[in-house]
């Protein structure tokens, strides 16, 4: 486990693009914390990390799912979703969405607690928590998988 205390959005941000740049194509990352944590923060910059315009992220909240393609046709895509009004692990397998995890690009789900019995066993677990001194720590496990 890596922990890193982040002190900005802005540093929010960069902890992003810099993770992105360490992942492979088809890693799928469970985001936990809770909301306002910056789970979104740190996926707009994994965004730019891969080519996405930041500016064009937001939490899929009433839809489940984003995609973002990169700006070239080889770059991965980025599959995001936001599972905090999903019932159950059902309903996620029910709409088919277990298939992106295997389609070559990123796929960052926030809200992972609602599907943790179906996550692959190497997801990459980053979870966000608000600190006493009103910054974030951001616990990213396991992170020798990526690099």
């Amino acid at each position: 486990m890596t922990i890193y205390n982040v002190a900005s959005a802005q540093m929010m941000h960069s902890l992003g693009v810099w993770f992105a740049s360490v992942l492979k194509p088809n890693c799928v990352v469970s985001f936990f914390g809770d909301l306002a944590a910056g789970k979104t923060t740190f996926i707009k910059g994994m965004a730019e990390s891969l080519g996405v315009d930041p500016n064009t992220v937001n939490s899929p909240t009433f839809q489940y799912l984003n995609i973002y393609q990169g700006p070239y046709q080889d770059s991965p895509s980025i599959f995001h979703f936001d599972l905090y009004r999903l019932e159950n692990s059902e309903d996620f397998l029910a709409m088919g969405f277990e298939e992106l995890f295997c389609r070559g690009g990123i796929t960052c789900i926030e809200w992972a607690e609602r599907i943790g019995a179906i996550l692959p066993k190497n997801c990459i677990h980053v979870s966000i928590a608000h600190t006493e001194n009103g910054q974030r720590q951001v616990k990213i496990e396991p992170l020798e998988i990526v690099s």
